[in-house]
């Protein structure tokens, strides 16, 4: 693997950028970073209350320095927030100086798995689904433009999920082949 190796997760509120995140920097070995808990470290408070207090602008300023600033370490795999797209200069750091995966899911597979979360202020509306429905129109061509790499995330449980994106490093040469478990080896595989 390469020891400069930086990593990073695009996609819709509750695709599972974190999650997949945490489990891929474990197996890689690389640092974990969520970009919206290195924002609220800054802020000293929960984005939705900034958000509540200051807007959605301000938010995506302080959103840009965090980003600007991760995607120049070393080596990491970095879970970014559903709208970390939005501006051109986060868009071109993701794309120039990660490796980014777009986790794709479709509004209704978000929604299922979001209806009951109080903690995004973008879905705390009246009709979330079809704030997602347009959430991701809106934001699906930006993902698809930083991505290096689209992965469907339609009800794949996080290991296969895992698997999926460590096999595309794999193809890509990015990660040792040692470091991606066989479909036999990997959880819920042929093998279990």
């Amino acid at each position: 693997m390469k020891s400069s190796l930086r990593i990073s997760l695009v996609g819709m509120p509750g695709c599972g950028k974190s999650t997949v995140g945490r489990q891929l920097a474990r197996q890689l070995g690389l640092p974990f970073v969520d970009s919206d808990v290195e924002i609220e470290h800054r802020l000293g408070m929960p984005i939705r209350d900034w958000f509540a207090a200051h807007g959605e602008a301000s938010f995506r300023d302080v959103e840009q320095d965090v980003i600007d600033e991760l995607t120049r370490r070393p080596a990491l795999v970095l879970a970014t927030g559903g709208g970390a797209v939005l501006r051109p200069s986060n868009r071109d750091a993701l794309h120039s100086r990660t490796h980014a995966f777009y986790l794709r899911s479709t509004p209704e597979e978000l929604f299922r798995r979001l209806r009951h979360d109080t903690h995004r202020p973008l879905l705390q509306v009246a009709d979330p689904q079809l704030r997602l429905r347009e959430l991701f129109r809106e934001r699906d061509p930006l993902y698809r433009r930083v991505a290096h790499f689209v992965v469907e995330t339609p009800r794949p449980s996080v290991s296969a999920l895992l698997g999926m994106v460590l096999m595309q490093l794999e193809l890509a040469g990015l990660v040792d082949p040692g470091r991606v478990p066989s479909p036999i080896d990997a959880p819920g595989g042929a093998g279990t």
